[in-house]
């Protein structure tokens, strides 16, 4: 069984960052994989995943040491079984707002009695024979806290059993406010919201995550206590590498 190194540090207090990728290239998962950095995370929600691409993508992940992870579409208990039969380690599942949520995505994670993901899975047998030993264990459950409901039920939603931790999406986030995104790192409320989620995992012993938009801000929130923190993605990086290159020819 592959373990999930990326989970391990975190339960020891750790940070880990990731990538995340959105364009859908099993070549940039590799490349990216095989970085350093601690995950990389296949955005089939608001990426341009399918699911050839999808498989594709985690295959290209084993050639390097980064834990594959997947944010899916939505809060779908086949989805999230078929992500985990294809080899995902890691699930981020997107718009929780209630314990209810919370509870069904738990439920599609892990086999019985833990929960009730459906026995079987397909391209994770390159996992090893004992994999459905060490999955339960192994993957890392992660919600979005992305709405003002989903703050204000935080402490509720991270009690639920099956839930590893969270990765708040501070531009819904800061939508359900009545914030545009673009102010929202500049919105005192908003800072209140994403503190009262650190402090509601403090509370229930679970990992708190959010979505940074650079390594630098990953660093940032790392030292205020996110242990699981994206650093970047494939298309942020292609498109601050064309800017600052057109820059540099003067055009």
């Amino acid at each position: 069984m592959r373990m999930n190194t990326a989970k391990q540090k975190m339960l020891e207090g750790k940070p880990a960052f990731g990538y995340a990728l959105s364009l859908a290239s099993p070549l940039a998962g590799e490349v990216l994989g095989r970085s350093g950095i601690d995950y990389i995370m296949a955005d089939t929600q608001h990426g341009s995943f399918g699911p050839e691409s999808t498989i594709a993508t985690f295959m290209s992940l084993m050639s390097g040491s980064a834990v594959p992870m997947a944010r899916v579409a939505r809060n779908d208990f086949t989805m999230i079984g078929r992500l985990l039969d294809e080899g995902a380690l890691g699930i981020v599942v997107p718009m929780v707002d209630t314990v209810e949520d919370a509870q069904a995505a738990a439920h599609a994670c892990r086999f019985p009695p833990k929960g009730g993901r459906s026995w079987g899975w397909a391209r994770a047998r390159s996992y090893g024979d004992d994999y459905s030993e060490h999955i339960d264990e192994q993957v890392f459950v992660a919600v979005q806290i992305e709405s003002i409901q989903a703050v204000n039920r935080a402490e509720a939603i991270m009690s639920v059993p099956g839930i590893d931790g969270c990765w708040i999406g501070p531009a819904d986030l800061a939508l359900s406010m009545g914030i545009h995104p673009r102010d929202k790192y500049e919105n005192e409320d908003h800072a209140r919201a994403l503190e009262r989620v650190l402090e509601a995992c403090h509370n229930t012993g679970k990992i708190a995550g959010i979505a940074s938009e650079s390594v630098e801000e990953a660093l940032q929130r790392s030292q205020e206590g996110y242990r699981f923190l994206t650093a970047g993605s494939d298309l942020s990086f292609i498109l601050k590498g064309a800017i600052a290159g057109v820059k540099d020819l003067g055009l």
